[in-house]
């Protein structure tokens, strides 16, 4: 979710100031269909702090640390993921749709059946011991991405009566440095929970499009995999609705 900064920082090394998305499609950080916004939304105006140097010089992601296998979430622990097979791809871009090369994008999302492996997820449904949920990759010169996976299954999260979420796939994009991450939810064209998603709908009407990835033709693949393209901006009028913090969702 998206704050508003218009406190002049403190003395310090400052970052460009960069465009931002018109107000009427900006995400609000308290949304009160969703609950779990009114114990996290800050009370006062977000206040930007400085970047100093070691924070936007290091520590480095260490890149050769991700593998070819990192984006299929396919095939875990030596056998293959029940569901429906889809292709996830597109491109980071920047505010001037310029391609953003080298960052990390990982992903989480529940399995088939809408379960996750974590934890506090007691919703009973089947776990998957093929399936862990978990993809990462490194964007390339072109800013591009893509994860073999399953597409992820409905499950309930007691926010209301009867309350489920619709398919999501969460992503998170780290920069440069740690300190440059965005968080995220993909969804899926035409899903019939959208209506009664708080998290879906705390995006403003205008700028929901933007969370909803598109079918591809092009690139399913033939007896094997659908394909959905999603292009995430980080910043500028045609930004990707972003989360501040954990959004109370089980991960």
């Amino acid at each position: 979710m998206t704050g508003t900064t218009p406190v002049p920082p403190p003395p310090g090394l400052h970052l460009p100031r960069y465009l931002r998305e018109e107000a009427a499609a900006r995400t609000p950080v308290a949304h009160p269909d969703y609950r779990s916004t009114a114990l996290r939304a800050p009370l006062r105006t977000p206040v930007d702090l400085p970047h100093r140097l070691t924070e936007v010089t290091g520590p480095v992601l260490g890149e050769d640390r991700v593998q070819p296998t990192d984006a299929d979430l396919t095939w875990r622990n030596g056998g293959e993921a029940i569901g429906q097979r889809i292709l996830v791809y597109g491109r980071v871009l920047d505010s001037d749709g310029r391609a953003v090369p080298g960052a990390l994008v990982e992903v989480w999302q529940a399995n088939a059946s809408g379960r996750y492996r974590h934890v506090v997820d007691n919703w009973p449904a089947p776990l998957d011991p093929h399936f862990d949920g978990l993809g990462r990759v490194v964007t390339d010169a072109l800013g591009r991405y893509e994860f073999m996976t399953i597409k992820p299954g409905a499950y309930p999260w007691g926010n209301h009566h009867n309350a489920w979420r619709p398919a999501h796939i969460h992503f998170s994009l780290f920069g440069r440095a740690f300190t440059q991450r965005l968080v995220t939810q993909m969804y899926f064209p035409d899903d019939p929970l959208f209506g009664q998603d708080p998290i879906y709908n705390a995006i403003p009407p205008a700028a929901r499009h933007r969370a909803v990835s598109r079918y591809s033709l092009d690139r399913t693949q033939d007896n094997w995999a659908l394909a959905f393209e999603w292009d995430i901006v980080l910043r500028g009028t045609d930004q990707t609705p972003f989360e501040t913090e954990d959004d109370g969702d089980v991960a």
